[in-house]
C-alpha cells in the first residue's frame, strides 16, 4: 500500500497520470486565449464578460446580462479587428455571445428601518378604529416598535 503522502496528486506527478497531462495544457492554452480576448475588450465590458470557446473561426463569449451582450454585438467588428491581430484569432470571423448570468450574487444585508414616531402615531390611530381585538392588540404592539 502506497503511504498516505505518495497518493495526494500534486503538480509533480502530473505527468504520470496520462488524460489528466492533456486536460492541464488545454486549460492552460485556454486562460492564455482568455487573456488575449479579455484584452482586446473595451475596458467597460470586460467585468462580467468570459471567453467560452473559439472553433472553426466562430468566437463565442458569456456576458452575464443582456445589456452586456448587446454592447459586445454592437462593438463587435471593433473587438474582433483587435483580436486579429493576434496569431491566434488570426482567423476569427464571427462572434457570438451568450448571456449567462451570475449563479450566485452576495446580497447586501437587508437593514432594518426604523418605525417614524409618524408612523407610530397612524398606526395607535388605526387601532383606536379597528373594532376586531386581536387585530387592534397586533397594530399596537406594531406601534410600539419606535425607534428614536
Amino acid at each position: 500500500m502506497k503511504r498516505k503522502s505518495d497518493q495526494k496528486l500534486t503538480f509533480d506527478n502530473l505527468g504520470k497520470t496520462p488524460g489528466l497531462r492533456e486536460l492541464v495544457a488545454k486549460a492552460h492554452t485556454h486562460s492564455k486565449a482568455e487573456k488575449e480576448v479579455m484584452a482586446s475588450l473595451p475596458p467597460a465590458l470586460m467585468e462580467g464578460t468570459r471567453f467560452v470557446c473559439c472553433l472553426e473561426g466562430e468566437l463565442t463569449l458569456s456576458a452575464e446580462n443582456a445589456g452586456k451582450a448587446s454592447q459586445l454585438r454592437f462593438r463587435q467588428h471593433e473587438i474582433m479587428e483587435k483580436l486579429r491581430e493576434n496569431e491566434l484569432f488570426r482567423f476569427v470571423w464571427k462572434l457570438k455571445v451568450n448571456v449567462s448570468p451570475p449563479r450566485f450574487s452576495e446580497k447586501p444585508p437587508i437593514k432594518k428601518l426604523a418605525l417614524s414616531k409618524e408612523n407610530a402615531r397612524l398606526l395607535k390611530e388605526e387601532a383606536g378604529h379597528t373594532k376586531d381585538k386581536k387585530l387592534r392588540e397586533v397594530l399596537e404592539k406594531l406601534a410600539s416598535h419606535v425607534r428614536d
